[in-house]
């Protein structure tokens, strides 16, 4: 079933592990061995998570690797289902002729 609006990981970053625990971009950046940067794209939603930075955070952060990616590709088709315009696109039919 397809997620209503989810979040998207830097969303969820500032929201469940850095506003309440008080963490800092650049701290955070340091365990993650990133540089702040790096980071702040994410935080700001510039940048997704990657397989590299998917193991980073899950080293640092917890969760699986999986569920970082799978967030981040939960948040791109979500977008891309308000945004991608699909009225030109037709399927492929592939019985035997």
């Amino acid at each position: 079933m397809a997620m209503h609006n989810p979040p998207h990981p830097g969303e969820f970053i500032l929201a469940t592990y850095m506003e309440p625990f008080g963490v800092s971009c650049r701290s955070l950046a340091e365990h993650l061995d990133v540089a702040a940067s790096t980071l702040n794209r994410i935080l700001k939603q510039q940048s997704g998570v990657s397989p590299e930075m998917a193991l980073r955070l899950s080293k640092v952060l917890g969760r699986s690797p999986e569920s970082w990616l799978a967030m981040q590709d939960a948040y791109d088709l979500w977008v891309a289902r308000k945004t991608v315009k699909l009225s030109g696109v037709q399927r492929l039919n592939l019985d035997a002729a």
